[in-house]
């Protein structure tokens, strides 16, 4: 670890020795387009006001339909886009007050693994050499000991020594994936965003890149953000899980407590969908109404009042608060608001009203 990092750790925002990664009200929004002297005609909200904590050695799960702002979630807190507003802090540094020189000592430490095994894989290059690029660019280890670490690294991951010589075309969806995932390990990081590793895989090859991740979590004491729409898979790798709609965060918890008591209604309607493997069982659906409102222009109020069973008037014109209901359980709804807040909020909307 270089002499700089070391040093911003040390100096970093005092958070918990146990918080890899502290998200606190990230926001990234897209221009839909620009006037003729450059200024923005509007924005798409992509990520709108993002707060989360990930533990060390841990995984947490990110669920939501697509297009609700998931996978940019991952990639601006890693910086390979820039943010709108917000903090990220990794180990109590905040990502985005690095300098270009420091973000590229840290990168090592912060990786992904992205969702197509194939079209993140150079064709032009063999496996040793994806694998390897960063390993020698970064100075991993010392030139001598290079071909023994890649071929461990490519062991740990399921690969054999052979395969270095072969190129990404010669190899399956799941192989290529264990090749995604050996090229983020072999820079020896601390945080791996998994943006829906295994959404383009066989089912039968899904569990077995799942159980992968959770081995090579524990023997590397890695921590993950685990992207995916499948529910099945979050409930399966994560400790704790976050529900994402149109940008926002509307439900936390730790996944047993969410699977077994989900509060919001989005998360309801989600998790009615998991397939149970039971023929005779009776599957109690709740089918969404409309399609996502488009996050150039979302709803006012809650965004999720025009496709809710539940919506209320106040939800209509008022956004609900992001707050703990219980302890570790998260949810912004006003179906748990407090009467003293239900009394503000509808004073607020007679206001309004004028």
């Amino acid at each position: 670890m270089s002499e700089e990092i070391m040093e911003k750790e040390n100096t970093a925002t005092p958070v918990s020795e146990d918080d890899v990664l502290v998200v606190k009200n990230l926001k990234k929004y897209f221009p839909t387009g620009k006037t003729f002297f450059g200024k923005p005609l509007g924005f798409v909200k992509a990520v709108d006001g993002v707060s989360f904590t990930i533990k060390r050695g841990t995984t947490m799960g990110l669920v939501g339909e697509s297009g609700c702002g998931k996978s940019t979630t991952g990639r601006t807190l890693l910086r390979l886009q820039d943010k709108t507003s917000g903090e990220v802090l990794f180990n109590g540094i905040d990502i985005f007050a690095l300098s270009k020189e420091e973000l590229r000592k840290l990168r090592p430490r912060i990786q992904i693994i992205f969702q197509d095994p194939f079209s993140s894989l150079s064709p032009r290059l063999p496996i040793g050499d994806i694998i390897g690029e960063a390993v020698k660019e970064h100075g991993i280890v010392p030139e001598d000991e290079f071909e023994d670490y890649i071929s461990r690294i490519m062991k740990a991951c399921g690969l054999q020594e052979y395969h270095k010589d072969r190129y990404p075309h010669e190899f399956s969806g799941g192989q290529r994936q264990r090749i995604c995932i050996a090229r983020a390990l072999a820079l020896n990081p601390d945080f791996i965003v998994c943006d829906e590793p295994v959404s383009a895989l066989d089912v039968s090859i899904q569990a077995q890149i799942i159980n992968l991740l959770r081995d090579l979590q524990k023997e590397f004491g890695l921590t993950y953000l685990f992207i995916s729409h499948d529910l099945s898979v979050v409930e399966h790798i994560s400790d704790t899980v976050g529900v994402m709609y149109l940008g926002n965060m509307v439900e936390y918890s730790d996944t047993e407590e969410l699977f077994a008591n989900p509060l919001h209604p989005y998360t309801k309607a989600l998790f009615s969908a998991i397939p149970i493997p039971d023929p005779d069982a009776q599957m109690n659906r709740i089918i969404l109404e409309g399609s996502i409102p488009s996050p150039a222009n979302p709803p006012s109020g809650c965004k999720f009042h025009t496709r809710c069973s539940e919506c209320m008037e106040m939800c209509k014109y008022a956004n609900p608060e992001y707050r703990e209901i219980k302890d570790g359980h998260f949810v912004a709804c006003h179906l748990y608001n407090t009467p003293e807040m239900n009394a503000e909020i509808e004073k607020q909307i007679k206001d309004k009203k004028g």
